[in-house]
């Protein structure tokens, strides 16, 4: 149970933070493209690669503090669900070419930005 309150805590955290990011990202974006959630995914692929490697190689933490941070903080500052309608509202509007380049790109730098934050650990 005291994990669930740990993971809870960061669950909140990230929505929030997610939420102040996107505010602040879409005041000076206004475009079509989806630049707030591609920088916040990206973000957070990058920062969960960091922990993770941490975790693994150089700190050692309760699982708790673990959970909290990966499964409660970073699964709600990051979405897939935000990216899938953002998708979809592009290609509905016929702006196909936006929605696969911004598909392409999420998909393709989130996964770099994870092994960023792995090289990074790894080797500083």
């Amino acid at each position: 149970m005291k994990t669930i309150f740990f993971i809870s805590i960061g669950a909140a955290l990230g929505a929030i933070l997610r939420h102040f990011m996107m505010m602040a990202i879409s005041r000076t974006w206004m475009h079509s493209f989806p630049l707030a959630t591609l920088v916040i995914n990206i973000v957070g692929s990058f920062i969960l690669g960091v922990l993770v490697e941490l975790f693994a190689l150089k700190l050692s933490v309760s699982q708790d503090l673990k959970a909290m941070l990966t499964v409660g903080f970073l699964s709600s500052f990051t979405t897939l669900s935000t990216v899938a309608l953002e998708f979809a509202l592009l290609s509905s509007r016929g702006q196909l070419g936006t929605a696969f380049l911004y598909i392409t790109l999420t998909m393709l730098l989130s996964v770099g930005a994870v092994f960023l934050g792995f090289y990074l650990i790894r080797n500083f």
